[in-house]
C-alpha cells in the first residue's frame, strides 16, 4: 500500500529512520536507466481515482451520524488500523471521516481535487495541485489518516507565519477524530518542542525541524542505537532519550515541495557554537573590507558570472602585497592573506544590503532568498559574516565553530515516507525523482482558471519601468482595484513605496523589514482600491481573500516587477490572483537592468540595441521587447542551471563526508 513500508515506531525509543546507505556507481546508473525508461517520476491521478467511490459511499453514511459517532467511529478506526495495517477499505474510510470532520469544524468538504491530492500524497508522491487549490486542508488526509494509524506525522512547510497559520487552523478537525496537534516555530522552548513533537500531528518549518535533528544528534553522540537507548531505560540510565525532542522520522508532508527539497537545499544547515570573540581578529577583518575597497574591477580582480567567484590578478595581488606590508604578522602568509581579500571581495560585491541582509538593532541579518523573510538567528560561517559587519560598520558578532551539519536532501531521505506538494513541479521532475525518488503526479483544478495574462513588457532602463509601474498603479487603483506588486528585494519595495507616497497612493509594504503585520497586511490586501507592495513573502502559501467588490470588478491584479532567480518564484507570486475560480488579471513589467541580468546575455543587449538601430520603428518595437525577454528569461535559466548544479555538488560533499566519518565510527 505505501510505497516505502511504515513501521510502528516502538514507544519510547528514537530514531525510526530510512539507514541511508551510500549508493555505488552501478545502483545510480540502474536508478538513472529505470527512470529514463519506465519514467516513474511522473505518475498519473488516474490510478488514484478507483478511492473516490468508497470515499463518497463512507461519507454519505458519516453525513447522517452524530459528533459523539464521528468520534466513536474514529476511536474504532485506529483499532482496526492496529489489526489490519493500511488496507483500501480503511483507507477510503479513514479519508471520509477525515472530509467529515472537516466539514463540521471548518465548514470545508474536500472537493475530489484534494481527496486525490491527498491520496497522492500518502502514497509517497509529490502533487502538483494548482496555487489556490486548497493545499492546507489537502495535507489534514494523508497526516490524519497516518495518526489514526498511530504514526507520527509532520507537515512541513516553508516559514513560521504559514506553520502557525495551518496548525491552527486545522486544530478543531484533528481533536474532533481525537488527536493532538502541536506547533513548532522559532522561539518555541526545549519543553515545548519536545511537547509538540510528541503530538500525533506536528506543524512545522523545514529549518527548525532540521536543527531541532541536530541537536538530538548531538545530544546522542554516538549512542544512536534503538536498543541500546532501551537498555539504558531499563537500567534507569535513561538520560539520552530523556532530552530527546523528536520521536523518529516516520511520516511527512511537504508543502511546497519544491521549494524546501530544492531551492533551500544548496546550503547545508550547520549548528555552530560561540566562541569568545577575539579584538585582534576582529581588527584584522576591518583591515581586509579596507584593503578590498581599494581594489579596481577588471584591473586588480574580475567576477566571474557563471559562479559569482571573484579571482585576483596579477595587478591586485602586487597591490595587496604592498598595502598589507605593515598590518600585522597575520599578513605574512601570503595564501592566508589572498584567501582573506578574497572573502572580503566577496563579501563586498557579492552581498547586498536589503536583498541579500538587512540591519536592525544593529545587527546584519540574513534575509532568505527564497521566501524574503529575515533568519534572525543565522550567521554566515568561515569569517563572512563578520566581513560584511566591517562592511556595514557594525559590532562584530562572535565567531563561531561547526558543531553538525546535515543538508536537506540527506535530512529529508531518512524519513519513511515521504510526499509532498507544490504549485510549481513541472521544472524539477528529474531531480525530485533523482535525489528523493519522488515521483511527480498532476492533480486536475476544481474549477477552470479565470486568470487573465496581459502579457510582459520589458524596458531598457530601471527608470522607464517604475514609471510605467507607477502609471499602471494610478490606473488601477482609480478602478477601485486590488492590487498586489511583487519586487525582488526589499530596497526594490522602499523605492517604490516612495514613489507612491509622493503621489499620495495610500498603500501597504510587506518585506523582510516590516514583517511585524503580516497577517493583517494579508487580510486587507484583497480590499477595493488596496495596493499591497510585497517581496516573495507574499508568494508561497499567501491566500488572499477577495472582497465582493473586488471580485465583481474584476478580482485582485498582480504585477510582477523583477525576474526572480527560479521562474517557479514568479509562478508562485502569479498565482496569487485568480484561485478556486476566482477571477484576476496578471502583467510582467521589467527591464534590462535588473539584478538577474545584470552582468549576463550581453549578447542578447547588444542585438537588441542593433535591431532598434537598422529595423522600422513598428516592427523593432516589437522584435526589442521579445529579445529582451528572450534575455531576461536565459539568465534566469542559467541561474536555475547554476543553482542546480551546486545542490548536486552539496549532495555529493554530504555522501563523501558521510563515508568518512561512518569509516571512524561516527554518525553525524
Amino acid at each position: 500500500m505505501f510505497k516505502r513500508p511504515i513501521r510502528q515506531p516502538s514507544s519510547g525509543l528514537f530514531r525510526p529512520e530510512r539507514d541511508l546507505k551510500k549508493q555505488v556507481l552501478t545502483d545510480r546508473l540502474a536508478h538513472s536507466c529505470v527512470g529514463f525508461l519506465f519514467r516513474p517520476w511522473r505518475n498519473s491521478y488516474k490510478s488514484y481515482q478507483r478511492f473516490l467511490p468508497q470515499i463518497h459511499a463512507r461519507s454519505v453514511c458519516l453525513s447522517a451520524l452524530s459528533d459523539a459517532d464521528i468520534i466513536l467511529s474514529a476511536n474504532k478506526l485506529r483499532r482496526d488500523f492496529l489489526i489490519e495495517g493500511c488496507t483500501d477499505t480503511l483507507l477510503a474510510q479513514a479519508f471520509a471521516l477525515v472530509r467529515e470532520a472537516s466539514g463540521r469544524c471548518v465548514g470545508m468538504y474536500h472537493f475530489d481535487s484534494q481527496l486525490l491530492g491527498g491520496l497522492v500524497l500518502f502514497h509517497g508522491n509529490v502533487a502538483e495541485m494548482q496555487t489556490g487549490e486548497g493545499k492546507t486542508l489537502t495535507a489534514i488526509l494523508p497526516a490524519a489518516t497516518a495518526a489514526l494509524a498511530s504514526i507520527p506525522a509532520h507537515v512541513i512547510t516553508v516559514n513560521d507565519y504559514l506553520a502557525e497559520r495551518d496548525a491552527e487552523t486545522m486544530r478543531p478537525v484533528y481533536e474532533m477524530l481525537g488527536l493532538s496537534v502541536g506547533c513548532v516555530v522559532e522561539g518555541k522552548t526545549k519543553i515545548e518542542r519536545q511537547q509538540a513533537y510528541g503530538c500525533d500531528v506536528t506543524y512545522c518549518t523545514n529549518t527548525e525541524l532540521v536543527f531541532d535533528y541536530l541537536k538530538d544528534l548531538l545530544v546522542l553522540k554516538n549512542h544512536t542505537s534503538a536498543l541500546q537507548l532501551h537498555g539504558e531505560r531499563l537500567q534507569g540510565r535513561g538520560k539520552y532519550a530523556e532530552n530527546l525532542m523528536l520521536r523518529g522520522l516516520h511520516f511527512a508532508v511537504v508543502d511546497e515541495a519544491d521549494s524546501v527539497l530544492l531551492d533551500e537545499a544548496r546550503t547545508p544547515l550547520i549548528i555552530s557554537g560561540e566562541q569568545e570573540a577575539n579584538p585582534e581578529q576582529e581588527r584584522i577583518y576591518s583591515q581586509a573590507i579596507e584593503v578590498a575597497r581599494s581594489l579596481e574591477s577588471a584591473i586588480d580582480y574580475i567576477r566571474h558570472d557563471e559562479s559569482g567567484a571573484i579571482e585576483l590578478l596579477p595587478p591586485g595581488e602586487q597591490k595587496v602585497d604592498a598595502l598589507c606590508g605593515d598590518l600585522g604578522p597575520y599578513w605574512l602568509g601570503r595564501i592566508r592573506r589572498m584567501e582573506l581579500i578574497s572573502k572580503a571581495l566577496t563579501a563586498l560585491y557579492n552581498f547586498s544590503l536589503d536583498l541579500h541582509y538587512l540591519i536592525r538593532d544593529g545587527k546584519v541579518q540574513i534575509i532568505d532568498e527564497h521566501t524574503g523573510r529575515v533568519m534572525a538567528d543565522r550567521t554566515w560561517e568561515q569569517g563572512l559574516q563578520q566581513l560584511i559587519e566591517a562592511k556595514e560598520n557594525c559590532d562584530f558578532s562572535k565567531p563561531r565553530k561547526t558543531l553538525a551539519r546535515m543538508s536537506f536532501q540527506k535530512f529529508f531521505r531518512l524519513y519513511h515516507h515521504l510526499g509532498g506538494m507544490t504549485g510549481t513541479a513541472a521544472e524539477v521532475v528529474p531531480e525530485l525523482w533523482s535525489v528523493y525518488s519522488l515521483p511527480v503526479v498532476a492533480i486536475p483544478s476544481h474549477k477552470p482558471s479565470k486568470r487573465t495574462n496581459l502579457g510582459s513588457v520589458s524596458y531598457l532602463g530601471c527608470e522607464e519601468k517604475w514609471q510605467a509601474i507607477i502609471v499602471r498603479i494610478e490606473n488601477l487603483y482609480a478602478d477601485n482595484r486590488a492590487v498586489l506588486v511583487g519586487t525582488a528585494s526589499v530596497e526594490a519595495s522602499e523605492q517604490l513605496s516612495q514613489r507612491l507616497q509622493q503621489l499620495q497612493i495610500p498603500h501597504q509594504l510587506l518585506s523582510a523589514r516590516h514583517d511585524g503585520n503580516e497577517a493583517e497586511i494579508i487580510s486587507l490586501a484583497g480590499e477595493a482600491a488596496q495596493i499591497t507592495i510585497a517581496t516573495s513573502m507574499a508568494g508561497r502559501g499567501t491566500d488572499i481573500k477577495l472582497s465582493t467588490e473586488v471580485e465583481a470588478n474584476g478580482g485582485l491584479h498582480v504585477i510582477l516587477t523583477e525576474f526572480h532567480d527560479a521562474s517557479r518564484i514568479d509562478r508562485q507570486l502569479l498565482g496569487r490572483c485568480a484561485r478556486m475560480g476566482d477571477q484576476g488579471s496578471v502583467e510582467v513589467l521589467v527591464s534590462l537592468e535588473d539584478q538577474v541580468l545584470k552582468q549576463r546575455s550581453n549578447f542578447w543587449l547588444l542585438l537588441q540595441r542593433f535591431s532598434q538601430a537598422i529595423l522600422p520603428a513598428s516592427f523593432s518595437a516589437r522584435l526589442s521587447n521579445n529579445l529582451c525577454l528572450k534575455a531576461l528569461s536565459r539568465a534566469q535559466h542559467l541561474l536555475e542551471k547554476q543553482h542546480a548544479r551546486s545542490r548536486v555538488q552539496l549532495l555529493k560533499e554530504d555522501e563523501n563526508q558521510q563515508e568518512l566519518l561512518s569509516f571512524v565510527g561516527s554518525k553525524i
